[in-house]
Formats: C-alpha cells, structure tokens, sequence
C-alpha cells in the first residue's frame, strides 16, 4: 500500500479539519505513503458542490428547522434514496480520478466519498480499502450506504460502535477511536504566558465563548445570552470568537463598551489560535459542532451548548448532557441561575470537567493511523 486518497466536502468545517489532522499525521510518520487531499464533491461537480454548500450554509443559518428535516428526512425514505441514486451517478466522475490516482486505500470523513467509492467497488471498478471517518457524535444511516463494501469505520465512542453493529455491520470493521483530532491541542502550553500575551489574569475563571462564526446562528439570542455572561460576575473573564462574522463581533464589542468590561473581556474575530485558548479555559460555550465538542473533550472543557442546529448538533447535545459533560441551554432556560450554580459551585464544574476524561480521545488521528498503516 502506497497511495492514500483522503475525501472530504465543505459541508462545515468538520470534514475538512478531520480530513487534514489525518493528512498531516500521515505525512509526518509515515513518509514512505503517498498522500493526497481531495475535495470529492468539488471534483465531481464544481456547480452542485457550490450550490449544495451555498444551500446548507443558508437553511443552517437561517431556517434550521428545514437542515433538521433534510437531516431527518434522508436517515430513510425517498429523500435518502434520492441522496444515494445521485452519488451513484456522480460516482461515475469519481471513477476518473480513481483511475488516475490508482490509490491503495481511500480514506473519507463525508459519507458522500464514502457512498461514492463503495458503489465503484460493489461494482467491480475500483479494488481499494475504503475508511469511513464519522465526524459527529450520533450516527446517521447515510454513513452506511455502501457498508458491505467499506473496510474500517471510525466513530466518536462506544455507543456509535453498537449502533453499526445492530446495523449488521461487522465488530472487527469498527473502532471507537474518537473524532480525528490536530496534534495542537495534544501540546503543553505556558499557560501564564498564554493568558499574559491577551492582557488576562491568572486569578479569575476563564470562559471561551464561540459566537456562531459564519453561520452566525441565533444571533439575537447569542447576543442576549453573551449580555448576560459579561454582566453577571466580575470574576469571570470572557474570550469570545466571532469567527467571519463581522455583525456578530459589533455587537459583541458595543456590549463589552457598555459594560466597561474591555479588561475582563476579549473580542476576536477569526483566530488560529483555539488550542491555546482552550488550554487557558474552565468553560466553553459553544454550538456542539463534531469538532469544537471533540476539542473541547481533548481539553477536558465541559461545555455549555447553545443554538445547536437541528439534527446532528441537537444529537451531539443530548449525547454531552446525557454524559455529564455539557448542559444545553434552552430558550426556558435560566441563564443567570445557571451560570450562579456552576461559578458559585466549585464541585459542579469539577465534576463536569472530571466527566470529559471518560470521553476525551486526544490520540484519536494517532490511533486511526495505526490502525489503518500498521
């Protein structure tokens, strides 16, 4: 085995993040394979890929109760059978590529690579391994389409594991490695030096607060609730990323100039700097996406979650407060008696950080690796 194909698609960020902290733990300890990163629904068709992601992008942003029933609607019925007959027929564009890149093992963090290549191979066109990379929390049967022809599946944790395998799917094809995860957020930071070098103090609990990033999803709402937070203790100080959204971090710093919070409050736009961030934190406050939760877990942050997006992000909620990792704030919620009850209780949020250990997978690209190159 030489050649390594990995597929991916810009529906969020998740596949492509997952896509390229593979990539570049393939490329740093495994010298000897030839591997390449390829968007498969740009390949196969530029128009659609721009199209479909225009459209996620805008029901995600503003009418997510229609994304939670596409989501809802394509697990089974004739929207899931439609989703598969259309990549069995972009799969033929696919077989191009394959053909030219003869790779030995075809690695996928979008079920679409994965319908796609499990197609090709049913029908006797390609010969290659395949490995399917789940990048959410709660399984999804669009994952499955093709199973009887996808080699190696990697899910978030155990209970995704014994879901595929009530879908027939055979246990030594399964492995609950966790969410690929960048080898960042593994490294030991000076955590002094961090909060020093963004005017922080060393005494007082520190919030990361994700404000919806492009998306910008429930702005009103995360306005108010980020009100709220800067309001509420002068003991705490706040890091909130606004991400590409230039309306959201506004509000965000006319909200930290009404309360003279400028000391005790950070206002960033889009920063590469996360696993820093979170290795100073006590708390994230976040949407639930796969990756931000895996991040979180790997920094053993528990979470408050908020405006997750019906479906996958709903799923990922329930999953972190059913395990006691995370608590979903609710539109009945009381946020000023919430957040009383966590800050004015050091055992609380002890406990929620103690529970991210049973979760956490930090050496999850690792693992994956080994499994599929040892």
């Amino acid at each position: 085995m030489n050649k390594i194909l990995i597929f991916y698609a810009s529906y969020g960020g998740g596949h492509l993040n997952a896509a390229k902290s593979i990539y570049e733990c393939i490329t740093t300890n495994y010298p000897k394979y030839d591997v390449e990163m390829i968007d498969c629904m740009k390949y196969v068709n530029k128009t659609i890929e721009k199209i479909t992601t225009a459209a996620y992008r805008e029901a995600a942003k503003k009418m997510p109760w229609v994304w939670g029933k596409i989501y809802n609607d394509s697990q089974k019925g004739p929207l899931a059978h439609l989703s598969s007959r259309s990549n069995k027929i972009m799969a033929i564009k696919l077989l191009r590529l394959l053909r030219e890149k003869q790779p030995d093992l075809i690695i996928s963090t979008h079920p679409f690579g994965s319908q796609m290549c499990s197609y090709l191979k049913r029908k006797g066109k390609i010969h290659a391994k395949i490995a399917t990379i789940m990048t959410d929390f709660a399984p999804h049967d669009q994952w499955l389409i093709g199973s009887d022809f996808t080699d190696y599946y990697f899910v978030a944790h155990e209970k995704m594991k014994q879901y595929l395998i009530s879908k027939n799917i055979p246990k030594n094809h399964i492995f609950a490695t966790g969410i690929p995860l960048s080898k960042r957020f593994l490294k030991k930071y000076d955590k002094d030096e961090i909060l020093k070098s963004f005017s922080l103090s060393s005494d007082k609990k520190t919030i990361l607060f994700f404000g919806g990033g492009e998306f910008g999803l429930g702005k009103t709402r995360t306005v108010e609730f980020f009100k709220t937070l800067v309001s509420f203790n002068n003991d705490l100080q706040i890091v909130a990323i606004a991400g590409k959204n230039e309306k959201m971090k506004i509000a965000f710093e006319n909200i930290v100039e009404e309360f003279e919070a400028q000391k005790r409050v950070k206002v960033l736009s889009f920063t590469n700097q996360v696993s820093e961030l979170m290795s100073i934190a006590d708390l994230v406050i976040s949407k639930p996406g796969g990756m931000t939760t895996t991040e979180s877990l790997a920094s053993h942050l528990p979470m408050l979650i908020i405006n997750p997006i019906p479906g996958q992000e709903e799923e990922n909620a329930e999953f972190l407060e059913e395990n006691g990792v995370g608590i979903w704030i609710k539109k009945d919620t009381d946020v000023h008696t919430l957040l009383n009850n966590i800050f004015s209780n050091p055992d609380k949020l002890e406990e929620l950080k103690k529970n991210t250990n049973i979760l956490a997978k930090p050496n999850s690209t690792k693992n994956i690796c080994e499994i599929l190159l040892n």
